[in-house]
């Protein structure tokens, strides 16, 4: 699907429900601590996507045995024997990280356990990712990392089976990956961690949050009552059976379909509490003027007669649909505390306001945030940058203004391979609906 995809457009209110994947951000925390836990986890219902994909073929690379085994549903379940004691690599290890930031960021760490020479390269895109405050911690810690001195990929980890552990600084303001990446495998140092963060504001906290729950749930001892500060005892990390939630980011261009035309959309199997940022979508809808409930774990979303403009703070990785709204809204709109998503799959900001514009809109960039005014917006090619988040702002857009295509829709799969299907599927439920009446 590299052609152009059309978007498809809606001239009346959806109506429809939704089932989306299992979450990214969960899976991959899990695969990585299964992969150094104390016996054979398993992963019930996890994303299959590229991004999983890509963390799978890491883990195993470093001696972690995978397995697909049937599940209760379409999707296999994974039973993962952790790393050996002792593993060693005969031959260096290639890691393929793709544009995984998950991939690229939490497996440095983990490679530092095992013994043996572990090279880190991804796409072309992934060569421009931040990746310095990673190999300052490595290397803070005592960890030989060669040609991290850019603080970019390809870089090689030098692992001689343990690290110490102790107290490290680093600069986690471009993203909460960094502080992850260090606490999910903190409690397999010697001495476990003292993690402080310097400079800036981390972005993204709600994703350290959800890292350290899962921590306390595997019997990790964490303590961040300390505003910049994580302390991670030493000790083992249980082993699990776990089934993984929805992808509630994932969940939120659905979601915006119902704003986008004054429709209704329901999500099913929405967990009444969770670590997830996509939970913000309760939040973050009614200021567009929609009416969100949550009743009997089904999450309905109903679009207001109109779409207002907001003010809001820090939407993280739900900014592009949420830019993607305010595209279509009538009065302006303000997004702040982003400027980290200049270092994402794309330099999101400038991408956002480069494709809105070039639809007509009225986009631009402030220092750490977006503008969006309103403008009649027209058809045209929404280009996707290579980025996920990107294509399927693309596709909300699409649903309010017939002959929006979308560039390179297939990138969807790096955390949605099904996108196309279930975006078309939900608008073809609309017209059954209305057949049926």
């Amino acid at each position: 699907m590299t052609a152009p995809w059309p978007a498809p457009f809606s001239a009346t209110p959806l109506d429809a429900t939704v089932t989306i994947p299992a979450s990214k951000s969960l899976t991959n925390r899990y695969l990585v601590l299964a992969a150094i836990a104390d016996g054979e986890s398993r992963l019930r219902a996890p994303l299959q996507s590229r991004d999983s994909d890509l963390m799978i073929g890491a883990l195993r690379a470093l001696g972690a045995t995978i397995t697909e085994v049937p599940g209760s549903g379409e999707v296999p379940d994974l039973i993962v024997a952790p790393i050996p004691t002792g593993f060693t690599a005969s031959t260096p290890i290639a890691v393929d990280c793709g544009l995984a930031g998950t991939v690229m960021r939490f497996v440095p760490p983990l490679a530092a356990l095992v013994s043996g020479a572990v090279k880190f390269d991804g796409d072309p895109a992934a060569r421009v990712r931040p990746m310095g405050p990673v190999v300052v911690a490595l290397e803070g810690l005592g960890v030989g990392v060669e040609n991290g001195g850019d603080g970019f990929l390809p870089f090689t980890v030098h692992g001689t089976g343990s690290v110490a552990g102790g107290h490290v600084k680093i600069d986690a303001g471009g993203s909460s990956q960094f502080i992850s990446a260090m606490l999910l495998v903190a409690a397999r140092f010697a001495k476990g961690l003292h993690l402080e963060h310097m400079g800036d504001s981390v972005p993204s906290v709600d994703h350290i949050s959800m890292t350290v729950e899962i921590l306390r749930s595997r019997g990790v001892v964490v303590d961040d009552s300390t505003p910049g500060h994580w302390i991670v005892q030493p000790g083992p990390i249980a082993a699990f059976d776990v089934v993984l939630e929805q992808d509630l980011s994932n969940a939120g261009p659905f979601l915006a379909a119902a704003l986008a035309t004054r429709g209704t959309v329901r999500i099913p199997n929405w967990p009444a509490n969770t670590t997830q940022v996509g939970d913000k979508w309760r939040e973050i809808l009614p200021q567009f003027g929609a009416t969100v409930t949550l009743d009997d774990g089904v999450l309905t979303v109903t679009g207001g007669a109109e779409i207002r403009g907001v003010d809001i703070s820090d939407t993280s990785e739900l900014a592009p649909s949420t830019a993607a709204i305010c595209a279509l809204a009538s009065t302006p709109s303000r997004l702040r505390g982003i400027s980290h998503l200049r270092g994402h799959e794309t330099d999101r900001l400038a991408a956002l306001v480069a494709e809105i514009n070039a639809l007509g809109g009225d986009a631009k960039e402030t220092e750490d945030g977006l503008i969006i005014n309103p403008a009649p917006l027209r058809a045209g090619v929404f280009h996707s940058y290579h980025d996920h988040r990107m294509a399927t702002a693309g596709a909300i857009i699409g649903l309010a203004v017939p002959g929006v295509e979308v560039e390179n829709i297939a990138t969807t799969a790096k955390t949605m391979p099904g996108f196309p299907a279930l975006w078309a599927a939900m608008v073809a439920q609309t017209a059954a609906v209305k057949a049926g009446a």
